[in-house]
């Protein structure tokens, strides 16, 4: 069973940066795809982005693709989503996520078979 925790609950202004992190622990993280979602309020939930569990496979959400860039920390179990760029409608509650899929393109919910508690961020025009 593997727990997700995201870290970094941030406000910021349109145009400006922020990294949200995501500790894992309770599995063995570099066997796990891992991603991010996010939900605006009234919205349908969003997929944002995954990575390979090497690191080195990255696809991307159309809305974010060229803003937003996942990373992971393999030694230290941790998955980064550095956003860019930012717009008030990038303000949602994200998501850390983690799939024992494998393969590129993994944006389907039903893929992912655990998810965080989620953290809230705030882009302000």
């Amino acid at each position: 069973q593997v727990q997700l925790a995201e870290s970094v609950c941030g406000l910021v202004q349109a145009g400006g940066s922020l990294r949200l992190s995501c500790a894992a622990s309770g599995g063995t993280f570099s066997c796990y795809t891992m991603g991010w979602f996010r939900q605006a309020l009234g919205k349908v939930r969003e997929f944002v982005g995954s990575i390979s569990r090497s690191g080195g496979i990255t696809y991307y959400g159309d809305s974010v693709k060229g803003r937003f860039t996942i990373s992971r920390d393999n030694v230290k179990d941790t998955v980064f989503l550095q956003m860019n760029s930012l717009k008030p409608e990038d303000t949602a509650v994200y998501y850390c996520v983690a799939s024992k899929t494998t393969g590129w393109g993994l944006k389907k919910e039903e893929t992912y078979d655990y998810w965080g508690p989620g953290t809230q961020v705030t882009v302000s025009s």
